[in-house]
């Protein structure tokens, strides 16, 4: 009985320390994509800018 409690103790430190992981990898992804997203839309503005300064001139 008592390797069992043992094997379990250790399972379950095992699968609280890969969500853990999963959690920090999924935080990551989600400010990845912000800042992706953020930063296509001011490349985006910025060469709408751009366009727009070229066709008055």
């Amino acid at each position: 009985m008592n390797n069992l409690i043992l094997f379990l103790n250790q399972f379950i430190s095992y699968i609280v320390l890969m969500a853990i992981i999963v959690v920090v990898g999924a935080i990551g992804f989600a400010v990845g994509v912000k800042w992706w997203k953020s930063n296509e839309a001011k490349t985006s503005a910025a060469a709408d800018d751009t366009d727009a300064e070229n066709q008055q001139a």
